[in-house]
């Protein structure tokens, strides 16, 4: 083999730089067709709303969106996905709370696991992957999604809170959840402003905590996670923790320490009433099915001060919370689309 100038042994580099250049323009190709995507899913998203229902979702006071808002208005746009992660006991999952949620009005196909259809999420996942996933999701509809963890799973969702601030990570990788795929790309494109952003220091909308203590923790051996259970960072918009007094099973018999966050996030701590039990939190379905008590719900704020309703109220206090919430943020993001679509 010759090593003269101009000979294979110079033909090689130019080769190499040939298919590095190739591999760029792939790379730069795939990225437009992702950010057409995106923005195509904003378009889309506010094409698929009524004129009609657009023009009384701007006029909703979002922090007080009724029953009458949510069916005929919320019902008929873009809903954000929301992720229910139960706890380490498997046999008490968060389904009952997802059908109190569908019967409230949210709809089910946002609460569904893209990949299986479960309407609750195991909390011995990989934080990562669900972190990918949200990620995922928000690109393909400017929607930020929410989680509701109970027990060991608000575990797993704050967890996934410190994956989306780069806690256990430099960088986190974009998941496919219907078909389980890792991507091999570490960033998103923004559907809001059509630019390339990495999937660390996304934030989602909301978060809520149920149970969520520190003695599981220790007998799990999830010793990473010790320090950071009652601060929460900020890659979340408002985050409510929901504690059980004296609660054996979380391990607060003597007492527990309130959430505190950092940055820009809200903080809400809210202690249930000492007659709920830790295991049955996630049973709220019956909640829906009674008039007065749905009536009581659907008209609850933080601000209101109305005695409970009779009935079996077992659960009413985070039930009514929640959905108060889930209100809140599913009205805000929605009329965000509108505005990003008319920009």
């Amino acid at each position: 083999m010759s090593n003269a100038p101009g000979g294979s042994s110079r033909a090689l580099p130019r080769a190499t730089r040939s298919v590095a250049a190739r591999r760029r323009c792939l790379a730069a190709l795939a990225a437009l067709i992702v950010a057409l995507e995106a923005l195509h899913a904003i378009a889309a998203g506010s094409e698929r709303i009524d004129p009609d229902v657009a023009a009384r979702l701007r006029a909703l006071d979002c922090a007080h969106a009724g029953a009458d808002d949510v069916a005929n208005v919320l019902a008929h746009v873009p809903a954000p996905r929301i992720v229910l992660l139960h706890g380490s006991v498997a046999f008490m999952t968060m389904e009952p709370f997802a059908r109190f949620l569908i019967a409230m009005g949210y709809p089910a196909a946002r609460l569904a696991n893209p990949r299986d259809g479960a309407l609750s999420y195991g909390s011995f996942g990989d934080s990562a992957t669900l972190a990918g996933e949200l990620a995922f999701d928000y690109e393909r509809t400017g929607l930020a999604p929410m989680m509701i963890g109970h027990s060991q799973g608000g575990m797993l969702a704050l967890r996934t809170l410190y994956e989306l601030a780069g806690e256990f990570h430099d960088v986190v990788h974009v998941v496919d959840p219907a078909a389980g795929r890792t991507l091999e790309r570490t960033s998103i494109v923004d559907p809001h402003t059509g630019r390339t952003r990495p999937v660390v220091g996304l934030r989602v909308a909301y978060v809520a905590a149920l149970a969520t203590g520190w003695l599981p923790r220790l007998l799990l051996g999830q010793w990473s996670m010790l320090p950071r259970l009652r601060t929460v960072p900020d890659t979340v918009d408002e985050f409510a923790g929901f504690a059980l007094p004296r609660d054996v099973i979380a391990g607060n018999l003597l007492g527990d320490e309130p959430y505190v966050g950092t940055g820009h996030v809200r903080v809400r701590n809210v202690t249930l009433p000492a007659r709920y039990h830790h295991v049955a939190l996630p049973r709220a379905e019956h909640l829906a099915a009674d008039p007065a008590i749905r009536a009581w719900i659907d008209a609850w704020s933080p601000a209101s001060h109305a005695a409970l309703p009779p009935g079996d109220t077992e659960n009413l206090v985070h039930a009514a919370d929640i959905w108060y919430s889930i209100k809140r943020h599913w009205c805000l993001q929605a009329r965000g689309l509108l505005d990003t679509a008319g920009s």
